[in-house]
Formats: structure tokens, C-alpha cells, sequence
């Protein structure tokens, strides 16, 4: 069935949707790295599972310091992946399928390396001096303030061309863009609407909730309940996080969207579940699907998954749809959590709760953390806050696809370790098998695999 003759007006309504991390999914040219080509590859696995849309994590030009969530140009593919044509092709092949595609979109921040960032910071008259957060340093010749990175140490860096500080949310080389700025906006505006023009279907937004910030500078207070977190919550962000003009940028975003018809947003929003209602909008709407990690991040016994579904139903506003996410790039296993076994048992409450189910890649198949070694770490939590357990590599480790030293994810070495061949069970065998060799499967496999994925979800 193709996209255009299904229901456009609320889609996401009845869809299953599969995030793809694609440096982890498959790799195509050896190089140990998952790509575009290698996505379309296994087209026929995602058709199998039944997912209605994938969303992809950044695949623009980046130095990839952070997942690709540092970006250098958010209108070209990065060459590791493949190129505009490779996408093309990809978004044409899944829509000849039915499965929509959904793209990261990352407005709060860009690479260092992005040319509006080498023009604002190369002097205060530049034609972009005010495209990202720039102030004076205070009396002693420090930062301005007290904010901190969440990837540790001051969220203020200095820049010598300007004799002015930056401040960066997370990594040093992610400077903040200064959403106060009209033409910040505009711009992000085009960005959106090249990849809409294009045929995309929706975008999700990153760290949605962060978009500005005190126009003040106060500082951020101490966290009475930090305890021992890492020190970047040592701070309570009233001041950097969830502020009120955050969801004028939000309602800007959507109005863009908007624009088009039947294209969806969705967006990482912060803080309680009795915060989330907000992020839908009232009289102006916001995002269509703010994600939820409840279910997530429930404690697992029956009383306290009650609970937790309850709160989270009794927060939504009356016009609100909920969404229900199982995994993510940011987030630990779930299956690591609760087990293989009570994977089955999450699965059938996911598709059967009202709401739109996210699942991240190899949720389907109970994955649980891979084992990363120190010498072979990547993420910039685990390097720069160590100690923590905050290193995000053991979920975003590439997909294992058969019993092979490197998985039928590649003919390379990977960027990241797979499990030890074998580790797979009977449920995971069996979709891997079924997706490429229908005739390999039998009823009972089949049965046993699909109990396991979203496929009866398909609309």
C-alpha cells in the first residue's frame, strides 16, 4: 500500500514507528559504519516487522563527535553515509512500502565547524554576530555565570576573536543557537522546509525543551536533591532549561510544519510527567507527539506500571494523543531492565495501550546493553563524566543479524562491538531468518517472532 492512499490526516494515530540509529544498522561498503545503502537493504526487514515509519537519527554533515547531533551543514548528507541521491532513493523505497520517514531535526545547537558558526564567532560586527549566545565575561574575567554543560564543566567557552564567551549546552564544539534572533529562526525554517520539500514526513526535535534561555543570565540554583548525580546536576536549570519562551519557538516550528500537509512532529521534551501536558499546546498547537519514557522508566511490578499509566493519562490535556517509547539513543535497554522473557509481556502492553508506540532498533528482539570496552568507547558522557554509567555506546552498538564474527552488520570492523555470536534467542533468530528467507522460518518461528514485534500494529 502506498503512502499516498492512506489516511493523511492522523497517521501517527495507528502507527508503529522504529527509531534507526543507521551508523548501527547496516553497513554497505565495508568501512564498519552503517549507511543509506545499507538501510535500503534491509527495507524488506522493516516491511516484515510492520513498522509505518522510521525515524532516523542525524544524518547530516557532522564530525560526528556526538551521534551526528553536532551538525556542520544541515542541508548535505555526510559522506559516510551515502549522498542526497542515496537518500532519495531510500525515501522513495520506503514510501513505495507504506513506511513514512521520519528525520532528527537538532535547532538548538550546530557543530562549531557550520559556517554560521565560524562567521558569528569571527567578530562582533559579522553579519551573524548574534546567531548564537554571546556575552561579555564577568568582572574576574570568568564565565558569566554559574550554567554548566551536561557534558560536564561550565557551558561557557571562550573565544578569542570576539574576546567573548559562548555558551554550549553540551559539548564544547556544540555551540547554542540564539533562538531569541529572528533570523535563527528563519533559518531553521529553511532547513525544514528543504527537507519537506523533499518528501519527508515529519521531523522529530531535539532537545525541544532547551531553546532558550534567561535573557538575564541568572544563575541556575543548587539542586538540594543532587545527592551524589554527576555534577551537572548539582544545579536545579530554572534558568537554561523548560523556559516559558521555549514553547514560542516550539509553536514557530509547528507552524512551519504545518505548512504541509499530513507531516507529523514529534520532539524530546523535559521534566515530570505532570510537566508534559504543555508541550501539546492550547489555543497554539505544538507538538503532535511529545515522547513519553514513562512506561520507559516505570519501575516493572503491575502496581507500579498502574500507576505510572494512570499519571501519565491524567496529565494529558482532553485533545491530546499519548505516546508511549520502549527505547532510544539516550536511553539504557530495556530489556537489560526487565528481561527477555518479560520483554513479550512489554510488547503486548505497548500495542495495546491508546497511544503511538516507539521502539528503538533491536527493542523488537529483547537487546540488551553490549558490553563496550574503555579502549573502544565513543560517547562523550562516558569520556567526559565517567563514573557515572551514563555512557550511551552499549545501546547504540551495531545490529547483530546472524551468528557471525561481525553479525552480517558488516565485512569491516565495526565502530562499535557486537555481542558474542550466539547470544541471540529463538524470537530473534527467527525475524532475522523470516525477513530475508521466508522458506528458512517455520509456522512456529514465525509465530514466536512476530509476538515479539510491532507487526500487528500495522494500519
Amino acid at each position: 500500500m502506498s503512502v499516498e492512499s492512506r489516511d493523511k490526516a492522523a497517521w501517527w494515530e495507528s502507527a508503529v514507528i522504529y527509531e534507526i540509529a543507521p551508523i548501527s544498522f547496516q553497513d554497505s561498503n565495508g568501512d564498519g559504519k552503517g549507511d543509506l545503502a545499507g538501510l535500503l537493504s534491509r527495507i524488506d526487514y522493516l516491511k516484515w516487522l510492520g513498522v509505518d515509519a522510521v525515524w532516523l537519527t542525524p544524518i547530516y554533515k557532522s564530525p560526528f563527535r556526538d551521534l551526528g547531533y553536532d551538525i556542520s551543514d544541515y542541508c548535505a548528507i555526510d559522506p559516510a553515509f551515502g549522498s542526497l541521491e542515496d537518500f532519495d532513493r531510500l525515501l522513495e523505497a520506503l514510501h513505495a512500502e507504506g513506511i513514512r520517514l521520519i528525520l532528527d531535526l537538532v535547532p538548538n545547537h550546530t557543530a562549531d565547524d557550520h559556517e554560521w558558526f565560524v562567521e558569528s564567532s569571527s567578530s562582533p560586527a559579522s553579519a551573524k554576530a548574534d546567531w548564537y549566545i554571546w556575552a561579555d565575561a564577568a568582572e574576574n574575567g570568568g564565565p558569566p555565570n554559574n550554567w554548566l554543560s551536561r557534558f560536564g564543566g561550565s557551558g561557557w567557552e571562550w573565544c578569542e576573536a570576539r574576546r567573548q564567551y559562548y555558551y554550549h549546552s553540551f559539548l564544547v564544539e556544540q555551540p547554542d543557537l540564539n533562538w531569541r534572533n529572528p533570523q535563527v529562526r528563519g533559518a531553521i525554517a529553511g532547513v525544514m522546509r528543504f527537507w519537506l520539500d523533499r518528501g519527508v514526513d515529519g521531523f522529530r526535535v531535539d532537545a525541544s525543551a532547551v531553546l532558550i534561555k534567561d535573557e538575564l543570565l541568572r544563575d541556575n540554583p543548587p539542586n538540594p536533591a543532587a545527592g551524589s548525580k554527576p555534577p551537572p546536576q548539582r544545579q536545579t536549570p530554572v534558568f537554561t532549561d523548560d523556559r516559558p519562551e521555549t514553547m514560542d519557538c516550539i509553536e514557530f516550528i509547528r507552524e512551519v510544519i504545518d505548512g504541509y500537509r499530513g507531516r507529523m512532529l514529534c520532539g524530546e521534551v523535559q521534566g515530570k510527567t505532570d510537566r508534559i501536558g504543555h508541550f501539546y499546546g492550547n489555543d497554539k498547537p505544538r507538538l503532535h507527539l511529545p515522547l513519553s519514557f514513562a512506561l520507559l522508566d516505570s519501575q516493572w511490578d503491575a502496581l507500579s506500571l498502574q500507576a505510572t499509566i494512570d499519571a501519565y493519562f491524567n496529565a494529558l490535556p482532553a485533545h491530546a494523543w499519548p505516546v508511549w517509547v520502549i527505547g532510544g539513543h539516550d536511553k539504557q535497554r530495556v530489556a537489560s531492565k526487565i528481561g527477555e522473557a518479560q520483554m513479550r509481556v512489554l510488547a503486548m502492553l505497548l500495542m495495546t495501550l491508546r497511544g503511538t508506540p516507539f521502539l528503538f532498533m533491536g527493542d523488537e528482539i529483547g537487546r540488551k546493553r553490549v558490553p563496550i570496552p574503555p579502549d573502544r568507547v565513543h560517547d562523550p558522557f562516558e569520556r567526559l563524566v565517567p563514573g557515572y554509567g551514563l555512557c550511551r555506546d552499549p545501546e547504540r552498538a551495531p545490529m547483530r543479524w546472524d551468528d557471525s564474527p561481525d553479525g552480517g552488520f558488516t565485512t569491516g570492523r565495526p565502530w562499535l562491538p557486537l555481542e558474542p555470536p550466539g547470544w541471540r534467542g529463538q524470537c530473534c533468530r527467527a525475524a532475522a531468518r523470516r525477513a530475508f528467507d521466508p522458506g528458512a522460518v517455520s509456522r512456529a518461528d514465525h509465530a514466536a517472532a512476530r509476538a515479539c514485534g510491532p507487526a500487528s500494529r500495522r494500519s
